[in-house]
């Protein structure tokens, strides 16, 4: 059967405005960065989104996806040989790998997550891959695998290459996966450990994590990753949690990303609240009734559907109704008509059961023939 697909605006802004205190209605957050995202962990909801579709350089923040790889493929206690090719590298943060040494993946692991040593991901990529360009294609499946459709790799630590990118909504989606690795979301969140070695067994190196909101008085914070070159600029990758909601911000190419991502959290926590779009059993819409006594059946919200929402975006808010284009009597009050779909800047925020409100019952022989002739 066809579904009838109904597009309306939601006029709810009139409405809705008269239960929420002027309080909370405030402007979305200005930010610097040229690509930013705004991303509810729990939910997967956009809460902001500044060009978060454009490709972008992600500097260090590739990182986030060689420690998947190295967490889904490797053994974290593994003891890596470091190549000549892992030492030979200096440019940007290293842990300064010798050829031969030996350390464990996990160290090499903490290495790249805390004080984003470039060196260490290419020791990671070389035992976990077997060679750094079969790594590289590991991580580029994994993106595929989890539709980051705007992301490619080219190496593993983020160093420019033209064809290597990302968009801020693919970096939200990637860190919200990773962080469900508990010793990738133990790392991110570290401020200060130490790295320690196999072979020479007395070698050690304190490290400090590259992300200075760990350091600051914002409450919450829990993460995540920095990236900086020349190309991409400030970018940052953070996290923080209140009241068991966590969100993750994302800033690329950025003057100031840490009180970029900070306005963001200040939006996501402090303006974007629970507001109750639709109640239960409030009529929603008529569907036509073929056969029956009534035309018509109303639909009524099976339950009530409360959204997380800027109050200032209700007026944006737009429902989707999908029900079938009649249906033929008998129906039975409480029977399942359809759903509507309710959606924000072009993504679902949530959705709620139609169901038939009355009983609409089977019109006589007499009746149907007469609705017949003169429909």
């Amino acid at each position: 059967m066809n579904l009838l697909r109904l597009k309306i605006i939601v006029l709810l802004g009139l409405i809705l405005t008269l239960v929420v205190p002027v309080s909370a209605i405030a402007a979305a957050p200005r930010v610097t960065a040229d690509n930013a995202l705004l991303l509810d962990v729990g939910t997967g909801q956009i809460v902001f989104a500044k060009n978060h579709t454009r490709r972008a350089d992600p500097a260090s923040l590739t990182k986030i996806m060689t420690a998947v790889v190295a967490l889904e493929y490797g053994k974290l206690d593994d003891v890596a040989t470091v190549s000549g090719r892992a030492a030979a590298v200096s440019t940007g943060s290293v842990i300064d790998l010798r050829k031969g040494e030996k350390i464990t993946l996990g160290e090499l692991l903490k290495a790249a997550l805390v004080c984003s040593a470039n060196d260490s991901t290419v020791a990671i990529a070389e035992h976990v891959g077997g060679n750094h360009q079969n790594f590289v294609r590991m991580m580029n499946a994994k993106a595929a695998a989890l539709g980051l459709l705007g992301t490619r790799y080219v190496n593993t630590n983020g160093y420019h290459d033209p064809n290597h990118y990302t968009t801020a909504y693919d970096l939200a989606v990637l860190a919200r996966y990773a962080l469900g690795h508990p010793r990738f979301n133990e790392l991110v969140q570290t401020g200060e450990t130490t790295v320690y070695w196999v072979e020479p067994p007395d070698r050690e190196k304190k490290l400090k994590n590259s992300n200075r909101l760990l350091f600051s008085d914002y409450e919450g914070i829990d993460g995540v990753k920095t990236g900086t070159t020349s190309y991409a600029g400030n970018c940052l990758v953070a996290s923080a949690t209140r009241d068991e909601r966590r969100l993750i911000a994302v800033a690329l190419h950025s003057d100031d990303r840490y009180q970029d991502c900070i306005r963001m959290f200040n939006y996501g926590f402090e303006v974007v609240r629970p507001v109750s779009i639709v109640s239960a059993n409030e009529t929603v819409f008529s569907l036509k009734v073929t056969g029956g006594v009534n035309t018509t059946a109303i639909a009524v919200a099976e339950n009530e559907l409360e959204v997380r929402m800027d109050p200032d975006d209700l007026p944006k808010l737009e429902r989707v109704i999908q029900v079938p284009e009649s249906k033929s009597a008998p129906v039975k009050k409480g029977q399942k008509l359809g759903e509507a779909v309710y959606i924000l800047h072009g993504q679902e925020v949530g959705r709620v059961n139609l169901i038939a409100g009355e009983d609409v019952g089977r019109a006589g022989w007499h009746r149907q023939l007469w609705d017949k002739a003169f429909r």
